[in-house]
């Protein structure tokens, strides 16, 4: 797969997860009373905008076939991945009182914190290579 579909891949699930936010969000201010989905929408809203820059960077710098993209992708795939199931789970029990499975939400923030912590690195990896 190249990069080019990667990327529109990436923006494709930032685009859902941007859209899935704003829905948490009217939600949470005119539907359902839970704190809990106001902080889903923020950080599904968050993490897909992050993972667009994610898309735009490899854009502009990763134009040959992966060659240095991989870690950016490997970024922005944790970013969203990882916001959908917090979100998701968060949502759930929002809406339902159920759980997507047992500490799917702790699952999730840590997918995201990984996310931050894998796009630092690619952006150190960069300056390696000049």
């Amino acid at each position: 797969m190249n990069v080019r579909v990667i990327r529109s891949l990436i923006v494709f699930f930032a685009g859902l997860a941007g859209a899935a936010g704003v829905a948490l969000g009217a939600a949470a201010a005119h539907r359902v009373d839970d704190p809990g989905l106001a902080t889903a929408a923020q950080m599904l809203v968050l993490h897909a905008a992050a993972a667009v820059a994610v898309a735009a960077h490899l854009r502009t710098v990763h134009e040959r076939p992966m060659r240095g993209s991989t870690v950016w992708i490997a970024a922005a795939v944790l970013l969203i991945g990882g916001a959908l199931l917090f979100a998701g789970d968060i949502a759930l029990r929002g809406f339902t009182g159920n759980r997507l499975f047992p500490m799917a939400a702790p699952i999730g923030g840590s997918t995201m914190i990984g996310g931050w912590v894998v796009l630092a690195i690619a952006a150190l990896a960069g300056l390696r290579r000049g």
